[in-house]
């Protein structure tokens, strides 16, 4: 509840201009940490509506309706139990006495207090609540040590040091000043305006008023508002181009994170730059320039860009020419770079792979490029893809990598080798799969749309996760630096998305044999697809170096058949995730899980049928059942079902579940052939009845041993008839 004399907090610390990229970062944290301190030392505060605040040149919070005065309390300090107080003659132990002189009281002063494993000695005092004026600075002090800054940085002759140079300090609590001193800066009520529009201090009369203030000074403090203000510039700078920005929210961020007064300025480039790829020249407008490029209705780029100054010019003419000039010698690198990398074919560069180090235990670039190959020639022969056009984009795949282009933007591997498999007159298919098998490049991105991309996408991954997790760099905790985790997942969603049907634990095996056997010193003298390359893993013999063992390469590792399991699970570990993100829980994942599908587009269709049938008002009660059958079974050491003996079967309840469950093992098969889980699954559904009769009404383990293990017998059937499709025991239940 507020009072009287509750008012709004104001903490603005001016500094040189913040790193447009964390400070978001740096502004949150701030004013996650002048909010904690507010609660740990339980000042009363709204700290559920503090605003964040921040610009290039200022971190600041504003918390609403926060106390004058921190609250009176009682403080309790514990010290020795009760039977360790005193001696035998009743005399204070030194344990005692040297508590009481810690609380600086008396022993005969100390109070008996009881909690719930005994009575202790301890002692009761009021502590009065300090103002908040007087805890602010150290607040403001803690929150500002405890920020993310990887590098700080000192000025001066200074001791401390922040993320950039400190100029001012705005503390105040309503209109009343705080006094302290932070960072070498005494706090006053005097902000500072724009750098150009209002060199000139700000007074600031209230904390409340400080947001108005600074806006009169023309610096938007509030982030939101100054998007906003970007997005609106930029939109009416887009009519006057006449064509349609583009602003990604990434670019939206850094832009209002570079200015305070925002204002957007149409411009325009040499058309004739247009001759190099588009993703070039918008690589260098929003990477290197923080310009926002402009695209025709067909969705090409035209020669409008627009730059966001931050200065309202009286002569915006001048300011256009600026970014015009700064733009054209980076578009004149960028076509420089592109003709200069068409001179020789895109395979032309793949001898200089063989010099650039993939990784020391696996060999070379180009190894690599000859290993994925090998995998995309397999793979493609086992989904139908033409196996040669395969192979010729693996070899191809890593070429761009040694052009100019890509050595100035890295971001644009896979695009520009696209460019220039076209230029060099390689196939079509070709051309597109060294661009796509990136994808998925992000999360949400889509995967490869071509047949021949998916291919490459996956051989590349299986390569990738089976050679990083060889030589012991898998991922742990936060760490993975080779993005094991983002691959594992893409390979999944390439498989599922591109209904790739294959067994993945054989291709894991496959990859796991092509990086323990491959002869580096003969990939580097033949090429990808290479008869004697594909000769030896056809014929299944090991290319084995004698200088590069699998036991000196890869010391970590104690077999390929624990490398695969464990290869395996990781990657089911990645699509767990993805199934989440798709609403699906866990209990219904675990439930396929369970049966280790290898092919995982078979892994989805059984996974969506289970999300079905635990919609169907009979689940909760056959997955009891299931659950109890696996038990009896377990209990009973049964592992698999034998015959059931009719003549042994008890009329009524058993003779009704005997008759029904042959009836449903007739329907499954043809069910279960097509792989229409769905299906099977609903027509197992008709079982509840006859399964919750047979448990009302039968000992299954009856005292006769051969009526006993005939029952057991059926309840195997009847649970292995559920397990070809997942064990759906796993799934939530009621009683039976």
């Amino acid at each position: 509840m507020s009072s009287a004399s509750d008012a709004s907090l104001l903490i603005e610390l001016g500094t040189e201009e913040l790193p447009p990229k964390s400070l978001d970062e740096l502004a949150a944290a701030f004013a996650a940490g002048v909010c904690a301190g507010l609660s740990k030392r339980e000042i009363t505060a709204d700290t559920a509506g503090a605003k964040v605040y921040c610009s290039p040149r200022r971190l600041a919070v504003l918390v609403p309706r926060v106390a004058k005065m921190q609250p009176d309390s009682i403080e309790e300090i514990w010290g020795p139990p009760v039977s360790v107080g005193h001696d035998a003659n009743g005399q204070p132990t030194k344990a005692l006495l040297g508590f009481a002189k810690k609380c600086g009281v008396e022993a005969s002063e100390l109070q008996q207090l009881t909690k719930a494993d005994g009575t202790y000695f301890g002692f009761r005092r009021e502590r009065r609540g300090q103002a908040t004026a007087t805890l602010v600075p150290e607040i403001v002090a803690e929150a500002l040590k405890a920020l993310p800054i990887p590098k700080p940085m000192r000025w001066g002759d200074h001791d401390y040091s922040f993320v950039r140079p400190a100029h001012w300090l705005v503390m105040l609590h309503g209109a009343e000043v705080i006094d302290g001193e932070i960072l070498g800066l005494k706090s006053g009520r005097y902000s500072h305006g724009h750098r150009f529009h209002h060199p000139q201090p700000v007074h600031v009369a209230d904390a409340d008023s400080w947001l108005d203030a600074l806006r009169s000074a023309k610096v938007l403090a509030d982030p939101a508002e100054r998007r906003a203000r970007v997005r609106a510039e930029i939109g009416k700078a887009g009519k006057e181009t006449g064509g349609i920005p583009r602003l990604s929210d990434a670019l939206l961020d850094e832009i209002a994170n570079l200015t305070e007064w925002p204002v957007a300025i149409a411009c325009a480039f040499d058309r004739d730059f247009l001759a190099v790829p588009q993703e070039a020249l918008v690589t260098t407008m929003e990477t290197n320039q923080k310009f926002v490029p402009v695209f025709a209705a067909d969705g090409t780029l035209s020669g409008r860009f627009i730059g966001v100054a931050n200065i309202e010019s009286k002569d915006p003419a001048e300011i256009r020419k600026g970014y015009e000039r700064v733009i054209r010698p980076r578009f004149a690198d960028a076509k420089f770079f592109f003709d200069e990398d068409r001179k020789q074919p895109l395979a032309a560069y793949q001898d200089a792979l063989k010099s650039v180090t993939y990784q020391q235990a696996l060999g070379s670039v180009w190894d690599k490029c000859v290993r994925v190959a090998e995998l995309a020639r397999v793979i493609a022969n086992r989904v139908g893809v033409d196996a040669g056009l395969a192979t010729r984009a693996a070899a191809l795949s890593k070429c761009d990598l040694m052009t100019r282009m890509v050595g100035e933007f890295p971001e644009l591997q896979g695009v520009m080798g696209r460019y220039y498999a076209k230029a060099s007159g390689e196939n079509a298919e070709i051309a597109a799969a060294l661009d796509e098998f990136y994808a998925p490049r992000f999360a949400g991105d889509a995967i490869a749309q071509g047949k021949v991309g998916q291919v490459l996408a996956v051989a590349e991954r299986f390569d990738t996760l089976v050679g990083i997790f060889a030589v012991g760099m898998k991922p742990s905790g936060n760490k993975d630096p080779f993005a094991l985790r983002r691959a594992a997942l893409g390979l999944a969603r390439t498989l599922i998305e591109g209904d790739m049907k294959m067994d993945v634990v054989a291709q894991l095996r496959e990859a796991v044999d092509l990086v323990f056997d491959q002869d580096t010193a003969v990939s580097a003298k033949s090429g990808p697809g290479d008869s004697r390359e594909s000769e030896t893993r056809e014929s299944g013999k090991a290319a084995t170096s004698s200088a590069a063992t699998p036991s000196s390469r890869f010391p970590k590792i104690e077999s390929r058949q624990k490398l695969v399991a464990e290869l395996y699970d990781f990657l089911l570990d990645r699509l767990r995730g993805y199934y989440t993100d798709l609403g699906i829980g866990g209990e219904a994942f675990d439930a396929v899980r369970a049966l280790e599908p290898h092919d995982l587009t078979d892994f989805d269709r059984r996974l969506r049928a289970v999300v079905e049938f635990a919609k169907l008002p009979e689940a909760r009660a056959l997955a009891a059942a299931n659950k109890r059958i696996g038990n009896i079974l377990r209990q009973a050491g049964i592992a698999a079902a034998g015959n059931v003996d009719t003549a042994l079967l008890d009329a009524g309840a058993e003779q009704m579940l005997a008759e029904a469950l042959a009836r449903a093992e007739a329907d499954a098969a043809p069910l279960a052939q097509a792989r229409d889980y769905v299906g099977l699954l609903k027509r197992l559904a008709a079982l509840r009845d006859p399964v919750d009769r047979y448990f009302d009404g039968v000992m299954v383990m009856a005292e006769n041993a051969a009526i006993r293990a005939n029952r057991l017998n059926l309840l195997g059937r009847l649970r292995a008839l559920f397990l070809r499709v997942a064990d759906i025991s796993l799934l939530p239940s009621t009683s039976a």
